[in-house]
């Protein structure tokens, strides 16, 4: 699996946990700001710099991930390894 399509299967996994992933430009935020999971009007969110290298992404969010109970779920075997290794 490239790193594309893990992504897309992590943002997948998040959805199913009730999290939206949003890609967001940060270049004109006007302070620093960084990845991460945050809540807006009741709902969680994460967002992702859309300027992070593909292979930073998959680590933030399998972080991210590895944070919720995601175990009793459906996991193609290369995202679980995935995040196995991201523990």
């Amino acid at each position: 699996m490239n790193p594309e399509q893990l992504y897309q299967h992590l943002k997948d996994l998040a959805d199913k946990l009730g999290t939206t992933v949003v890609d967001q430009s940060f270049k004109h935020a006007g302070l620093p700001v960084k990845s991460g999971h945050c809540r807006v009007k009741g709902k969680d969110m994460f967002i992702m710099d859309r300027s992070l290298p593909q292979n930073k992404k998959n680590e933030t969010l399998i972080l991210y991930l590895n944070e919720l109970p995601h175990e009793s779920l459906f996991v193609p075997p290369a995202v679980r390894e995935a995040l196995q290794k991201g523990k």
